[in-house]
């Protein structure tokens, strides 16, 4: 309710702003002056547009434009033209549809030339005032109503994007700092599940070393079993780290570790390992991801040791001619020698974590990978790219960073658009303005009679003597609501301006011929001498 009662606040004071020249232009004689139930019926039709605008703008367009095209064919006027003018703006700022606002201006613009055309006078004037009315009382407030809206649509965008790119970056932040606990977790995962699974071993070979003592081989065991245990323990929390957070980074190797190290210190701990190439034993060639290939080896050797243990594992770096390395890791079948005395002998479910890592680090470094079982045991394969192969990637939020651009470009086109716009029309209305007030002025001069002239003519005269002295144009558009008298019946009457004056109000002389001879002339005055000339006269019949 409240809301309703502040609507019907502005609405009336909107009528009334809008009722202020509709009944001041009339008062001070700029209009003519005009019954009280015209000016009554127009008010009413004001005040249904001033209800509806909000509903249906373009209903109080065509509203206000049918009160102007009632006061003037031309639709110029000045009772009722500031009222088209502000519900055409406000028609561009609420309209809903594009196309109203063209379709409501050509039907006004065709009532018009209809109006114009039945008058039968000259059109070509009250035409190109229509024209220019319609373009600069109608056409350019709606193009600004257009682009005032344009503009607050595009600063709340503009507000809306800077919302979304701050909530953007928090979440960038968030994941940041998720991915950095992932390469934590799968950090600890690789190297300490790595070293605890070489502990194991040790452990193993020690128990079932000759000649160890009964003490010291329940302590080997009890070594073993608390390095499998830690191990499982460690698989789950990084499981519970790792959680919904797969794209980690891959972990680096320890300090100047190359896979060749590696390799020597899980042999080194009892795990039957050899690094072979083909033709020769050698290192990652210089280029490839070597920190991707670090871990797979050494996820590689870590799964071996835990789910076969004593089986042989065989590592095979392959460099191929186009730079590109295949990293492939095979193990046989557990149960080789020392396999039934090592501490992962007994089965530990794994958690499949080492493998997914793998996998998306792999991914992330733009190669291939695949892991399966292979004869009796297992093999991990790894085909990583050389130098400059690793696609870049296009789903993070980082790569999403030109959206700012869409929206600036977006802003630019509709800028341009509003310019464009703008200067069609302002150079239509140009050319319209030009040739109108052009027409003007030669009608307004080929249509003075000076008084002099006037004054030389004389009731009789024929129409040929009285030709060479009147102009070759008469009035269009003559006052004869104010001739001092009706003309003489059957008689052919002229009009013509007193001077030559533009925009000003002047005398108009009537000349009326009556088979070929002139038979009355008579001045009309302007409106503010009748209404000076009838109050002169009401004070001499006061005295």
């Amino acid at each position: 309710m409240p809301c309703l009662r502040r609507s019907l606040l502005t609405d009336a004071l909107l009528w009334a702003a809008l009722a202020v020249p509709a009944l001041a232009v009339d008062r001070i004689g700029l209009n003519e002056p005009r019954p009280w139930w015209q000016e009554a019926a127009g008010l009413a039709v004001l005040a249904v547009a001033a209800l509806v605008w909000r509903a249906r703008p373009v209903v109080a367009v065509l509203l206000v434009a049918a009160l102007g095209l009632a006061a003037s064919r031309s639709l110029f006027t000045l009772s009722y033209g500031p009222a088209l003018s502000l519900f055409c703006l406000l028609l561009g700022l609420r309209g809903a549809r594009m196309r109203e606002a063209p379709l409501a201006f050509g039907a006004v613009a065709a009532a018009g030339t209809v109006a114009i055309a039945v008058r039968g006078a000259d059109p070509v004037v009250e035409w190109l005032v229509l024209a220019g009315t319609l373009l600069f009382g109608a056409v350019f407030p709606w193009l600004a109503g257009r682009h005032w809206r344009q503009r607050r649509e595009l600063v709340a965008a503009g507000w809306s994007r800077a919302a979304q790119l701050e909530r953007e970056q928090r979440i960038v932040a968030d994941r940041a700092r998720l991915l950095e606990r992932a390469r934590i977790a799968q950090d600890m995962h690789d190297s300490l599940g790595h070293e605890l699974s070489l502990i194991a071993v040790r452990a193993g070979a020690l128990q079932v070393a000759p000649g160890l003592a009964a003490p010291h081989r329940d302590a080997a065991r009890e070594l073993r079993a608390a390095a499998a245990d830690a191990t499982d323990r460690l698989g789950e929390i990084i499981g519970v780290l790792r959680e919904g957070e797969p794209d980690a980074e891959p972990s680096l190797a320890p300090a100047g570790e190359t896979i060749e190290d590696l390799v020597a210190r899980a042999a080194g701990s009892g795990l039957p390992v050899r690094l072979l190439s083909p033709g020769e034993v050698r290192p990652v060639r210089a280029g490839v991801p070597e920190r991707t290939a670090y871990r797979v080896v050494q996820e590689a050797l870590t799964n071996a040791a835990k789910h076969a243990p004593g089986a042989p594992v065989t590592v095979v770096v392959a460099p191929a001619p186009d730079g590109s390395t295949t990293v492939t890791v095979t193990n046989g079948r557990a149960g080789g020698p020392g396999g039934e005395s090592s501490p992962f002998a007994k089965a530990h479910p794994g958690t499949g974590s080492g493998l997914l890592g793998l996998r998306e680090g792999v991914a992330l470094a733009g190669g291939t990978f695949t892991a399966g079982p292979y004869a009796d045991g297992f093999r991990v394969t790894a085909r990583l790219p050389g130098p400059g192969g690793t696609p870049p990637r296009t789903d993070t939020p980082a790569a999403q960073d030109g959206a700012p651009e869409v929206y600036l470009l977006a802003r630019r086109r509709a800028r341009r658009r509003a310019v464009v716009s703008f200067a069609v029309a302002g150079g239509v209305g140009a050319v319209l303005v030009a040739g109108a007030l052009g027409w003007y002025a030669y009608t307004r001069t080929h249509t003075a009679l000076a008084p002099a002239d006037y004054a030389s003519l004389r009731i009789g005269d024929t129409e040929a003597e009285a030709g060479r002295v009147l102009p070759g144009r008469a009035v269009t558009d003559p006052p004869v609501e104010r001739a001092p008298g009706p003309p003489p019946p059957g008689a052919d009457c002229r009009y013509y301006r007193a001077s030559p004056e533009l925009f000003v109000s002047v005398d108009h002389f009537r000349v009326c011929f009556l088979d070929g001879r002139l038979v009355s002339k008579s001045v009309v005055p302007t409106l503010r001498t009748t209404e000076q000339h009838i109050r002169e006269e009401e004070k001499e019949w006061v005295r």
